[in-house]
């Protein structure tokens, strides 16, 4: 006899009990994720440079250190593929396992690479190819975890906070990260350049250990469960959504450009300009960064739950507009180098990307029907790292190289918006429809 996981009809207190589950699972196993790939952004800024680097000019070195950093995000589209296929081919679940694992291991094999003065070039060899697999993992962890909470939903009302909690992740992991560089900065002192800033990478063995143990307690999602049962499972899920679903890839892809872009000036870049250029305390932008994340614990649940309520275009259209005119804001704050006036421009900056952020999961996996969610979805989120997460730092740091102002930079991040705004305009809004079938 079939169970009721197997035909997919679970009791009412069963499927709440699953959902929570779900919920959690896909939280905190997004979070471990996301505090690997934000802790090697953090550290780009403020150790890769010297360590790796040394002997270029401190620009320049600040460039390479960058470039490095981008192949995390040139990866990130090739994890969406692999484990889209999977995803949608043998289950959520199985795809998420694989993904944690994946980013664990090349995370804590971060912390043994050796500097230039050990092994020259080489160093930087072995850190580019750990980013390329950090990337991978990370690109196909985005969207199982989105489906993992999305597809055990029920009501049509509630598909934008649910889904907003995988999201919840970001902000958790990049508090996480910068609370270990914090706390290791202070163990080490003058050290942490030496060895201090390798303890958070050796540490995240142990959250990888606590996220594997939540996983591999969850169900499959209903919505693929079904899928199976219904023998409508896409052998090439990649190429059918690729073939079917061009211009919603392209849209999804292009609206993350106002949420994308920013987002990594504001958590990574920001750790260079700060303590390159405006000579500011390594640990004052750590807190102040720690600050910006706490405040999203609260404004990403919230703004998906508005998208609920106001529709996920029109707080998604919102928060992008807002972010174009932040950005002027918030580097006029910085450069005033006032202590105060600083640390509101930091934790204040990711208001405007949380409003964007909280609907995002629900705004982009809508867009795709089930069979081909977790592909349809993954690339389209992905696909922006190549055209906004990547590039964004480098093109920061280059601007600054070559103008010594920020004002560049706030054009750059303007720009961006108004992509946002148009690609979100043509996306379909499928807020209150029902998606459970398809």
């Amino acid at each position: 006899m079939a169970s009721s996981q197997e035909t997919g009809i679970l009791d009412e207190a069963e499927h709440r009990r699953q959902l929570r589950r779900a919920v959690v699972a896909g939280g905190i196993g997004t979070a471990i994720e996301w505090y690997d790939f934000f802790l090697y952004s953090t550290i780009t800024g403020l150790v890769f440079a010297r360590l790796y680097f040394p002997q270029s000019d401190p620009f320049v070195g600040t460039l390479e250190a960058f470039g490095v950093y981008a192949v995390g995000f040139l990866a990130r589209p090739i994890g969406a593929a692999i484990f889209g296929h999977y995803g949608d081919r043998l289950g959520r679940k199985a795809a998420l396992i694989a993904t944690l694992l994946l980013m664990g291991v090349a995370t804590f094999l971060v912390a043994l690479v050796p500097g230039y003065d050990r092994i020259g070039i080489w160093g930087a060899v072995l850190l580019t190819f750990l980013r390329f697999i950090q990337g991978i993992g990370v690109g196909g962890e985005w969207g199982g975890s989105v489906l993992l909470s999305m597809e055990w939903a029920r009501s049509n009302q509630h598909r934008g906070f649910i889904a907003s909690w995988p999201q919840f992740g970001v902000p958790a992991g990049l508090f996480l990260a910068n609370l270990a560089v914090l706390g290791a900065s202070a163990i080490s002192g003058d050290q942490f350049l030496t060895w201090g800033w390798r303890i958070p990478f050796l540490l995240s063995i142990v959250l990888i250990a606590v996220g594997l143990y939540i996983r591999l307690g969850i169900l499959e999602t209903p919505v693929f469960v079904r899928l199976v049962a219904e023998r409508r499972v896409e052998r090439a899920p990649v190429a059918a959504v690729l073939r079917s679903h061009p211009r919603e890839i392209l849209l999804t892809a292009l609206c993350r450009m106002a949420e994308q872009a920013p987002f990594y000036l504001f958590t990574a870049f920001v750790f260079a300009y700060g303590t390159g250029m405006l000579h500011l305390s390594r640990d004052f932008l750590l807190t102040a960064v720690l600050g910006a994340a706490m405040l999203s614990f609260l404004s990403i649940p919230l703004f998906g739950h508005l998208s609920d309520r106001l529709g996920r275009k029109k707080v998604y259209m919102a928060g992008a507009a807002l972010t174009g005119v932040y950005g002027f804001a918030y580097f006029a704050l910085l450069d005033t180098r006032v202590a105060g006036l600083v640390a509101v421009a930091i934790v204040l900056s990711l208001i405007p990307h949380d409003m964007m952020y909280g609907p995002q999961a629900a705004l982009i996996a809508e867009s795709f029907p089930g069979r081909l969610r977790y592909s349809g979805a993954s690339l389209g989120y992905q696909l922006s790292s190549l055209i906004a997460g990547g590039p964004a730092p480098l093109i920061a740091a280059a601007l600054l190289s070559r103008y010594h102002s920020a004002a560049p930079i706030t054009i750059f991040i303007l720009a961006c918006s108004l992509i946002s705004l148009a690609a979100t305009a043509m996306l379909e809004d499928y807020t209150n429809k029902d998606i459970s079938g398809d």
